[in-house]
């Protein structure tokens, strides 16, 4: 139960304007009911295209990094042989053995890393080549979401269109009619309203059951209720109850 402070207003006057949030509120529920998951499928398809955008990205500074090394290490095997054409020259010019010998070694760690260079290119080609087909399926893709996207935008933007008038409407009648509601009460609807699988926070007594859980409500309940003495809530659904609708 919301314990209700002295006031000027009257609990039915507090009863009556949270009925009129209530109503404007579920309004604007039904209107974007309608509009259904798009909204939040036109926020995932955005979300998974900067994801696929962003991974073509690193792809893309992947692949530039491993040209880069590529380019090192063509780089380093065309010193490699600058030098031993270098050490070819020196060997005809030796003094000794040692001296031919020590050339000799120096020639053959240039052509191990001739090798080790050939051989870290068909690497980083191969790694290249790899990058490159996870690019082309991930830019597929992009292009697929894309399409979606649009598509999902289009048919979005037609029904909001079709509704947009009517929400900036009632987007305006809800501010004016929270307005009378007192702070304390606006927070407790707010938070049953979003506890609440259909957005009722404030419900009639119907066939002397709640409105929004559909639980028997007690005659001498009701009859508080009817009176408007004090704010009632529902004992099994905590939504408040309003008003006892008469029966035909």
């Amino acid at each position: 139960m919301i314990s209700n402070s002295a006031s000027d207003i009257t609990v039915a006057s507090k009863l009556e304007a949270l009925l009129n949030l209530q109503r404007i509120d579920s309004q604007l529920d039904e209107i974007r009911r309608v509009r259904g998951d798009l909204p939040e499928e036109v926020r995932d398809l955005e979300d998974e295209i900067a994801g696929y955008e962003v991974r073509v990205s690193k792809f893309d500074e992947e692949v530039a990094s491993l040209n880069d090394q590529i380019k090192a290490r063509k780089q380093a095997a065309k010193d490699a042989e600058v030098l031993i054409r270098r050490y070819e020259d020196q060997q005809q010019n030796v003094r000794n053995n040692r001296e031919y010998e020590a050339i000799g070694k120096e020639m053959e760690l240039q052509k191990l890393e001739i090798q080790i260079s050939e051989k870290k290119i068909r690497e980083f080609q191969y790694q290249i080549d790899q990058k490159n087909q996870e690019i082309s399926g991930t830019k597929l893709r992009l292009d697929e979401r894309r399409k979606d996207l649009t598509n999902k935008q289009s048919e979005l933007q037609v029904i909001v269109g079709e509704s947009e008038a009517d929400e900036q409407k009632l987007v305006a009648e809800r501010e004016v009619a929270a307005k009378p509601v007192e702070d304390r009460l606006l927070s407790a609807y707010t938070r049953i309203r979003g506890n609440a699988r259909n957005g009722l926070a404030v419900v009639m007594v119907k066939r002397d059951a709640c409105g929004g859980c559909f639980n028997t409500v007690p005659p001498q309940r009701q009859a508080d209720i009817i009176a408007h003495k004090k704010i009632i809530v529902c004992e099994h659904c905590g939504r408040i109850l309003a008003d006892v609708e008469a029966r035909a």
